[in-house]
């Protein structure tokens, strides 16, 4: 089946729309002869300054400059004092707005993968955003790679997902729970362990929900 890489775009669009389509695409990072990926399961979705849990909502800053710039761009940050978060961003250069990658199902180098992460179970090489970070040896030194590019892309393998649902997104607190901006494929063994509150508002996607 022909692969085909994800041009900007395909990011250059509305951050729910980039989210939803994102699901089923393989992420692949490479570092000289070495490749490790996996297969997108969950993602959040994080759109402008009205969105109080979108780190432009306090407006630009050297943390979050990364989010105005260009669709197709790496927004990794610090947080938790251990994890690296993996974003991309989406939208037209100068609104911020990003997705939050939080599941993947792994493909490619899952050994070294396990390695990186010291784990023995496949199931929990990346099924949380700091472990996605960490499996692939992701930083804030790869923040601002461009994913069209040759290092760290995404490839469109024709996979459809099965069902594709919808939660409010997970450890954001009360400020923006109301919008229904996680998206995962329902069922995959990878998607993250949610919240008890967050799985019973869970629902399938409804392509109106923005």
């Amino acid at each position: 089946m022909k692969k085909s890489k994800l041009k900007r775009s395909f990011f250059n669009r509305s951050t729910v729309e980039v989210a939803v389509d994102i699901l089923g695409k393989v992420l692949i990072c490479r570092d000289g002869s070495t490749k490790l990926g996996g297969r997108l399961v969950e993602v959040e979705a994080y759109i402008g300054r009205d969105d109080p849990a979108c780190h432009a909502s306090k407006g630009r800053t050297p943390r979050n400059e990364i989010m105005f710039g260009k669709p197709g761009l790496l927004y990794v940050y610090f947080t938790y004092g251990n994890h690296y978060m993996l974003n991309i961003v989406t939208e037209r250069e100068g609104f911020p707005a990003a997705v939050l990658l939080r599941g993947l199902e792994p493909v490619y180098g899952i050994n070294q993968m396990m390695k990186n992460r010291e784990v023995n179970k496949v199931t929990n090489i990346a099924n949380g955003p700091g472990k996605i970070s960490q499996a692939l040896g992701i930083t804030t030194r790869q923040k601002g790679v461009d994913v069209t590019g040759d290092r760290i892309y995404l490839v469109d393998d024709k996979t459809k997902p099965d069902e594709i649902w919808c939660s409010p997104r997970i450890g954001i607190g009360a400020d923006g729970a109301d919008r229904m901006w996680r998206f995962f494929i329902k069922g995959n063994s990878y998607v993250s362990r949610a919240p008890k509150h967050i799985c019973e508002m869970a629902r399938v996607f409804n392509k109106g929900i923005r």
